[in-house]
């Protein structure tokens, strides 16, 4: 929203000023101040993601298939499109013979055998920690277990996961879905979970899952990843500090509307969640002195630097920036991808001439 603006039609000055936001005389010389949380923006697992489809298409040369968005971000998305990425819904879409890359997210094994019905050349570019919960899923399914697998229902990295096993899986989408799952009395169970989740409200609906079912077992490690917790664990840390929240990330991302939950819950004023810049509200910052700003895990940096410059032009010059811990995690490319890139390296440049 843009500052009230006057055509010069306007004689009573009275009427004019009434619409000019009130400023609280308590906070007129407060000191405008940006708390820039890390670690924010891109994890590993989404690196990989996007680099796969950059690196397939410099390879392969476009079209380059993705089924469903590689990762949930509009501006990512929109990005690998202009490159010659092609988004589809499902590997039915995808041209017999082509190449298709699988999201970040996972998916199901009946989605690798509807590619290999489709003489597809696949590129799975899920994320090594969700790639982890695949196999948990089927570890324990094939043990007997009855898996509660504690995530949003519809989200692609649940669909992916309980089609690993979906007789054995039981769906949990948070504590208020805890009291509605029926076990029966000598089945052996445990739980798993997506990796974008609130950590506290994961265990929230663990501790209503053991008040019915006190021999429910832990996973052998934590589902949540690392930078969904690091995210989290840094917007708390300015939460308290902060006047107004700004989380950039798409309404898809999971993660990033996590955050602005945490933001909220750990004692900002207010938060609110934007794909960029251009949805920013000037009305959002009356009377605000510390802005927080954060992005979500599948967020590039530019985003973020478009937001610090937006506030800039309003006065936000002063950014300080948090931080609660340091990642160096980096997962190398896709077999098959890195197969391919070492066999176009070994044939002789001038091959063909």
């Amino acid at each position: 929203m843009s500052s009230p603006t006057y055509d010069g039609a306007v004689t009573d000055t009275d009427s004019a000023l009434s619409d000019v936001p009130v400023i609280d005389p308590a906070l007129a010389g407060r000191t405008k101040k940006v708390l820039l949380a890390a670690p924010r923006g891109f994890c590993a697992g989404v690196e990989r993601a996007v680099v796969t489809v950059e690196k397939a298409l410099e390879l392969y040369g476009a079209p380059v298939y993705v089924r469903r968005q590689i990762v949930h971000n509009s501006h990512v998305v929109a990005g690998l499109e202009r490159r010659g990425a092609i988004f589809v819904e499902e590997a039915d879409e995808v041209p017999e013979g082509s190449i298709v890359v699988f999201s970040a997210h996972g998916v199901a094994p009946s989605v690798h055998e509807q590619a290999a019905a489709r003489n597809l050349r696949t590129i799975d570019a899920t994320c090594p920690l969700v790639t982890k919960v695949h196999h948990e899923a089927r570890r324990f399914a094939d043990e007997g277990y009855r898996i509660l697998l504690i995530g949003h229902e519809g989200h692609e990295e649940v669909e992916g996961t309980t089609g690993e096993a979906p007789d054995a899986i039981t769906l949990v989408d948070g504590p208020s879905h805890a009291d509605e799952v029926e076990i029966g009395v000598d089945e052996k169970v445990v739980w798993l979970s997506q990796t974008t989740l609130s950590v506290d409200e994961t265990i929230e609906t663990v501790e209503r899952l053991r008040l019915r079912l006190p021999l429910l077992m832990d996973p052998p490690s934590d589902d949540i990843c690392y930078a969904t917790q690091n995210r989290q664990l840094a917007v708390k840390d300015i939460a308290a500090d902060c006047d107004v929240l700004i989380v950039v990330g798409s309404g898809n991302s999971s993660n990033s509307v996590r955050l602005v939950e945490v933001g909220l819950e750990a004692g900002s004023a207010k938060s609110y969640r934007v794909d960029s810049a251009d949805e920013l509200d000037d009305a959002w910052f009356i009377d605000v002195g510390t802005v927080g700003l954060t992005s979500g895990a599948s967020v590039p940096e530019v985003l973020v630097d478009g937001v610090l410059a937006w506030l800039a032009d309003r006065g936000w010059i002063d950014v300080e920036e948090v931080s609660s811990a340091e990642e160096h995690l980096i997962f190398s490319l896709p077999t098959e991808l890195r197969r391919d890139i070492k066999a176009a390296a070994a044939v002789p440049r001038d091959a063909g001439r």
